[in-house]
C-alpha cells in the first residue's frame, strides 16, 4: 500500500507523513491488532516523522484511564508524548476546529486506543477528513476479551477510507489475532466488563485456534506470558 508503512511484530518501517500531507490525500485510517502488538509505539513514530518533516500533528488520547498522566500517551517500550484527553461525550471535530483556531494548519491528527471511541466521535473523525481535509490515523483493538468489537473498533471497521492490521505473535508461533483476559492462575476469564481499568486480570494476544481451547478450558495461559495488568494497552 503506497503510503504507508509495513508494521509487524519487532517491525516498524517509517510512516510516509508526505504522503498523506496534501489536502487531497486526506483519508481516515484504522490501524488495528491484538493486545500489545505496538500501536502506541507506531503512533508515537508517526508523529515524529511527521515533526521531523516541519509538520504539525495533534495526538487523541481517551481519558477513562490516566494511570500514565492525564493528556498523555506512553508506550511499553518507554516512549510519550502529550496529548488532548477527551471524554466520552466530548466532539473531537470541535476539538480539532478549536487546536486549529489556536495554533494554525494541522497536518495529521493520531488517535491512541480509539476502540475506546464511541460512534458518534468516529463520525466526528471522519468530519475532521472530509469537512477540515486534515487527514486521520486511529490506533486501536479490533475486539474485547470475548472476541466481540469494540464499538469505537466497530465504526471505524464500518467507515475508515484504509485499513491495515498490525501483527504480533502467539506463544503457539501462529499470528495472534484475538485478546484473552486471564485470572491469576492463567485461566480465561468470560464475565464482566468490557473495559475494566485497575482490575487484577491479564490480557494477552493469542491466534483464534488458542482462543478457542482456552475459552473452553482446555489450558491455560502462563501468567509470566501477561505480565501487565491493563492500563496503556501497549
Amino acid at each position: 500500500m503506497a503510503g504507508h508503512c509495513l508494521i509487524e511484530a519487532g517491525r516498524v518501517e517509517p510512516f510516509a507523513a508526505r504522503s498523506v500531507s496534501f489536502a487531497a490525500m486526506a483519508k481516515l485510517y484504522f490501524y488495528y491488532s491484538a493486545m500489545n502488538a505496538g500501536k502506541t509505539t507506531t503512533l508515537l513514530q508517526s508523529a515524529h516523522n511527521y515533526r521531523e518533516r516541519g509538520m504539525r500533528v495533534m495526538i487523541l488520547t481517551p481519558a477513562l484511564d490516566d494511570r500514565a498522566g492525564r493528556g498523555v500517551v506512553s508506550s511499553r517500550i518507554g516512549l510519550s508524548d502529550a496529548a488532548v484527553a477527551f471524554g466520552r461525550d466530548d466532539d473531537l471535530l470541535q476539538h480539532v476546529r478549536e487546536d486549529i483556531d489556536a495554533h494554525g494548519k494541522l497536518n495529521c491528527v493520531l488517535v491512541d486506543e480509539a476502540q475506546f471511541l464511541s460512534r458518534a466521535q468516529a463520525w466526528q473523525l471522519s468530519d475532521v477528513v472530509d469537512t477540515l481535509r486534515v487527514p486521520v490515523l486511529c490506533y486501536g483493538l479490533r475486539t474485547d476479551f470475548r472476541g466481540e468489537l469494540f464499538e469505537g473498533s466497530a465504526a471505524l471497521l464500518a467507515w475508515a477510507d484504509e485499513m491495515q492490521e498490525i501483527k504480533t505473535i502467539c506463544h503457539s508461533g501462529s499470528k495472534a489475532t484475538m485478546t484473552v483476559r486471564v485470572d491469576d492462575a492463567g485461566r480465561a476469564v468470560q464475565e464482566g466488563p468490557q473495559v475494566e481499568i485497575g482490575g487484577n486480570d491479564r490480557y494477552v494476544s493469542v491466534s483464534r485456534a488458542e482462543f478457542k481451547k482456552i475459552m473452553r478450558g482446555e489450558g491455560r495461559i502462563d501468567p509470566a506470558q501477561c505480565p501487565l495488568p491493563f492500563a496503556r494497552e501497549d
